[in-house]
């Protein structure tokens, strides 16, 4: 689309005209030169451009330049402009394939670095509720002989109590803990599960 085009006249009077301009136009330096080439037309008094509106405002002279001739000479300007490459979609140059394959080693290093942490952090999480399950103690080598059994039922059971305490820890830390009347549910299904889990310690 020819940048004329994008052009919107948004008020006009006598001796004075205002535009909607595209973002094209109102980067820095397309928009200073942009307001160079309006102020040599004859009969232009003032040349206003707001870069973050997007608008343009000109006033002239109506009797050295009519609004036709500054639309005339406006538009041969900005076709002008436009051949020169001041208006191109991107006119920053430095997006270089190093700087492209710099920014992907970034984007590789940041993913890495989060999958790290997540790790660390689950790591961190198994360990704190290995003690939980730690303070419950275990009767040791000499149960699976007495009961093997009992013995077989109880590690299992100790391992589903440790992954269900890894799975809900960010829960319960940042959520079960500060509202415990809005998760008393949760709260109640972890007592009773507890509860359970001690009475089958019990020795028959």
């Amino acid at each position: 689309m020819a940048i004329q085009k994008e052009f919107v006249v948004r008020y006009r009077s006598k001796g004075h005209v205002r535009f909607q301009i595209p973002p094209r136009v109102a980067r820095q330096e397309a928009a200073k030169r942009l307001a160079e080439k309006i102020e040599a037309i004859d009969g232009v008094v003032s040349v206003r451009l707001f870069r973050r509106s997007g608008k343009l405002s000109i006033r002239y002279d109506e009797s050295v330049c009519r609004f036709i001739d500054l639309a005339k000479q406006l538009f041969a300007d900005l076709a002008a402009l436009e051949q020169q490459g001041c208006f191109a979609p991107q006119n920053v140059v430095g997006v270089t394939k190093k700087s492209r394959s710099g920014l992907k080693q970034k984007l590789k290093i940041s993913k890495i670095n989060r999958w790290l942490d997540e790790k660390i952090t689950a790591a961190k999480e198994t360990a704190q509720a290995a003690k939980v399950i730690g303070k419950f103690g275990s009767k040791g080598p000499r149960a699976l002989f007495r009961d093997p059994e009992k013995a077989v039922i109880d590690f299992l059971n100790d391992i589903l109590i440790l992954y269900l305490i890894k799975v809900h820890w960010n829960r319960i830390t940042t959520q079960w803990l500060v509202k415990p009347l809005v998760h008393r549910y949760e709260w109640m299904a972890t007592f009773y599960l507890f509860f359970l889990l001690v009475r089958s310690r019990k020795p028959k």
